[in-house]
């Protein structure tokens, strides 16, 4: 009797283990799809790197893995959509600090919360800044360009009121300082690319992917880049840093986010992807001609949300020193 009362206790302890273990252990993905949720339109960055991995990640996980986009005010709307999907893996977002930090930094209200609603898994690239100016712009460098902007207009565009784009400039104002930095908002970077292009600014911030060709081609001129060091691509257009301005290197990043509490083995599994699907050939080669790269050190899980946070701060700051705020 003594003894099948211990093989039961046994056989309890070992089926509580098991249970223990599959529940720290999910079976995942076991179905199709998986939901790679880009929450802009089509041909942009965000749905660029969700195409551009969708095929590898399915390759990896045994699984179809679908690109579905969710556009909508700026990127909210389908963040906002993935915040409130349930947290099982099928469902995954690649996030983006416009939504994430500037919009958080200059929203008198969001409907989620930028770090706590969400999962963030890993950093996949980042989309340096640049100053535009016309190819046959009379703004000939940097430092000509500030100048002018003390004791003349000087109109920047940008995607819109408290993108990244509208905190930099607004950085340039106050530290130039610029006063005369004056910005004009679109409804995007096409519609300011149109009117940068018909003399109607005088220049233009915005991410160096979607302008790689016409710097090429030499219709449009960078002052300066908001990368560490210079680009190999782009070797003569000179830093923020080096010009004076440190604070504005940095990024547009983009990430691989889900909802809030995803199963820790679901997270360890995507983490580790993240870089083996980053050096495939065909990606590695189409981000190196976006100038957008991932970093050399992964950034990931806790450092990734540490930086995420750090980020809110810093352009928080900015955004109520320059009087910046997005009222909903």
């Amino acid at each position: 009797m003594k003894r099948r009362q211990i093989l039961a206790a046994a056989g309890a302890a070992a089926l509580s283990a098991a249970t223990r273990v599959g529940a720290q252990s999910p079976a995942w993905p076991t179905r199709g799809p998986v939901r790679l949720i880009a929450q802009f339109p089509p041909g942009g960055l965000v749905d660029t790197v969700s195409r551009l991995m969708a095929p590898h990640l399915s390759q990896a996980l045994g699984q179809s893995v679908v690109v579905e986009n969710r556009p909508g005010a700026g990127g909210l709307v389908g963040t906002d959509w993935v915040s409130k999907q349930p947290n099982d893996g099928y469902t995954l977002l690649v996030s983006h600090a416009s939504v994430h930090i500037y919009a958080t930094a200059t929203r008198s209200t969001m409907p989620f919360d930028a770090v706590s609603d969400f999962t963030h898994m890993a950093m996949l690239v980042e989309a340096p800044m640049v100053v535009l100016v016309r190819g046959n712009s009379p703004h000939q460098s940097f430092a000509q360009y500030m100048s002018d902007a003390k004791t003349k207009p000087v109109r920047y565009g940008t995607s819109g009121i408290g993108s990244a784009n509208h905190l930099y400039g607004e950085v340039l104002k106050i530290e130039g300082p610029a006063p005369q930095h004056d910005h004009v908002p679109y409804q995007g970077s096409a519609p300011a690319m149109l009117d940068l292009l018909g003399g109607q600014i005088d220049s233009l911030f915005d991410p160096i992917t979607t302008n790689v060709a016409q710097l090429k081609a030499g219709s449009l001129r960078a002052l300066a880049v908001s990368t560490p060091q210079r680009l190999a691509a782009f070797p003569n257009i000179p830093t923020f840093a080096e010009l004076g301005y440190p604070s504005l290197t940095g990024s547009q990043w983009l990430g691989l986010s889900a909802p809030k509490n995803l199963p820790a083995p679901i997270v360890q599994r995507l983490t580790a992807l993240v870089p083996e699907i980053l050096a495939k050939p065909d990606i590695a080669s189409r981000l190196e001609d976006l100038q957008t790269l991932p970093r050399k050190t992964p950034v990931a899980g806790d450092e990734f949300v540490r930086l995420i946070r750090s980020q809110i701060d810093t352009w928080t700051r900015v955004a109520k020193r320059s009087n910046v705020q997005v009222t909903v």
